[in-house]
């Protein structure tokens, strides 16, 4: 990262620490971060935080449609549309077009926290550009990775000092042996998602959506084993982040969907 990331990073990091909320998000103005490598920077900060609302459409894919936006908007690419509750605007983009959307059924979703409902198209407001499809799958990316170094760290701490047999746990070269590979799966899909943003194509795209997916499914596996039940409890903290990643894995894209894309431009 450069000195400025780094500083970006600490001052986010900071500020989440005291509060989540979405007025301490507006107060440091994050409608202004708008290119891809800053956006990777602050995605990881607001997926360590579990950060909730709509804060990949706001922050990463509406201003690239609409210049100047800094609402608290949703967007769907159908079926669903995330967070609608917590919104102030919806829109939908439908053959290419950006329309306004309108609500109609809700749905449930395995993250509490997203509100899910199916949404229909109401007016046109223009041409959707094909490149904030790619923002919202490297702010994605991003944002597991963040909750994926989030559960690690968690874990770490809870294996320190949870004891079986007279020792903490993680003490224990099985449990050792999962926590290592979990940081190095981390750390091997860090590159891609930077790279991914210095050069967003859609194959650097989706390369790092399906390294991202990977490594924060593994880091949620790896806490709910070292956890045990209780890690999946909804008045356990933890249960924030793994709900979290289960969501988010098949949003902006299935593995399948950006395997294709990858192989499509190695093999054109």
């Amino acid at each position: 990262m450069t000195p400025e990331q780094t500083q970006f990073a600490a001052v986010l990091h900071k500020a989440l620490t005291e509060s989540t909320e979405w007025s301490t998000l507006d107060e440091l103005g994050l409608h202004e971060v708008t290119e891809p490598p800053d956006l990777v920077v602050l995605f990881l900060e607001l997926g360590r935080f579990a950060v909730p609302g709509p804060i990949i459409e706001s922050f990463a894919v509406l201003p690239s449609l609409l210049s100047g936006f800094t609402g608290k908007g949703s967007l769907a690419w159908p079926p669903h549309l995330p967070h609608a509750q917590q919104a102030d605007q919806l829109f939908v983009v439908q053959n290419g077009l950006l329309h306004h959307g309108v609500a109609c059924s809700e749905m449930s979703s395995v993250d509490r926290s997203r509100h899910l409902v199916t949404v229909r198209a109401a007016d046109v407001i223009g041409p959707a550009d094909a490149r904030a499809f790619d923002l919202g799958v490297l702010a994605c990316s991003a944002e597991l990775l963040g909750l994926g170094q989030a559960l690690l760290a968690r874990t770490v701490d809870y294996a320190l000092h949870r004891k079986q047999f007279g020792q903490p746990i993680g003490r224990f070269q099985a449990v050792k042996h999962q926590l290592a590979d979990t940081h190095v799966g981390l750390e091997l899909a860090l590159p891609l998602v930077r790279n991914a943003a210095i050069d967003p194509t859609p194959q650097q795209v989706s390369a790092a959506k399906i390294a991202a997916n990977r490594s924060a499914y593994r880091a949620a596996r790896v806490a709910l084993q070292v956890h045990g039940a209780i890690g999946y409890t909804a008045e356990y903290a933890l249960s924030r982040w793994l709900t979290r990643v289960r969501a988010l894995i098949t949003l902006w894209g299935t593995d399948s969907y950006h395997r294709s894309r990858v192989m499509e431009a190695l093999c054109p």
